[in-house]
């Protein structure tokens, strides 16, 4: 699964775990090492990693597994990387912080 398939995928699997404020980053013209990020909210640490070991999980079940999973200890801000599309699942203080929307132009 690749590109926009793979990006349809992991936003409807964090919709399914109520995840809020989904952004789709279209990269491909900024980035050799992704085609989209997807940022979104969680309300707690727990929601932020269940967001992320959902999509992991779910991912793995249809045969791709991610690359890596970065932050899960703190859980403030994990990273799930499929390759063509990088999921950022965030706590809302960490987003504002951070705002990856603007750093990438959008």
């Amino acid at each position: 699964m690749q590109g926009q398939n793979l990006r349809d995928f992991v936003v409807d699997k964090i919709e399914q775990i109520k995840a809020r404020d989904i952004t789709i980053i279209d990269v491909t013209k900024k980035s050799d090492v992704a085609d989209f990020l997807i940022v979104c909210s969680g309300n707690s640490k727990t929601h932020v990693r269940s967001i992320a070991n959902h999509v992991a999980l779910e991912a793995k079940h249809q045969g791709f597994a991610a690359i890596g999973i970065e932050g899960e200890l703190d859980s403030e801000w994990v990273l799930v990387d499929f390759g063509d599309v990088v999921l950022h699942v965030m706590q809302d203080a960490t987003r504002d912080f951070y705002q990856l929307e603007k750093l990438w132009g959008l």
